[in-house]
């Protein structure tokens, strides 16, 4: 019984390597070539969301970690940044789904809504550390937050949920 056990567990471990490597080529390779008004969508904060909610904040923290890591790789623009951002979303996303909110879709949205703003904000903190502040990173960040919206969809329905 206990070796039945083992092999679901190791099987939902490999199913969200599948799914973490299935959303970093999604972000990596198609969603860069869409840019509507220049932007390009962010999936990545939604997939830490989705995990978060599904697996809990422990869990969802240590597959946001992972993700992060392999985000910062691909991005040649960030050292730390998803390494440390994402492990916070999973957590906080986790901690709210426990105590204060449902796993319904709309809660997830909102959550999700919530991660790309933040994301867009601290990239455009990071960005502009060493550059001048302009009012345009704010309708940056505005526009990467809308348009993140529809493709968070795709973190929700079919992998996420289904995994947990």
């Amino acid at each position: 019984m206990k070796e039945f056990f083992e092999q679901l567990y190791i099987r939902r471990i490999l199913q969200y390597i599948l799914y973490m490597f299935l959303s970093l080529m999604l972000q990596n390779m198609v969603f860069t070539q869409i840019r509507p008004f220049g932007v390009c969508p962010m999936v990545l904060p939604s997939v830490c969301v989705a995990v978060g909610m599904f697996q809990g904040s422990t869990w969802g923290a240590v597959f946001a970690l992972v993700m992060g890591i392999f985000a910062d790789m691909a991005f040649v623009e960030n050292t730390l940044l998803f390494t440390v951002l994402f492990p916070a979303i999973a957590f906080f996303s986790g901690f709210v789904c426990q105590f204060f909110v449902n796993r319904r879709f709309f809660a997830f949205m909102g959550l999700s809504l919530a991660a790309a703003f933040v994301t867009a904000t601290v990239q455009m903190v990071a960005t502009s550390v060493g550059d001048a502040w302009s009012p345009v990173m704010l309708k940056t960040v505005a526009l990467q937050t809308i348009w993140s919206m529809p493709p968070s969809i795709l973190a929700y329905f079919p992998p996420a949920r289904w995994i947990s």
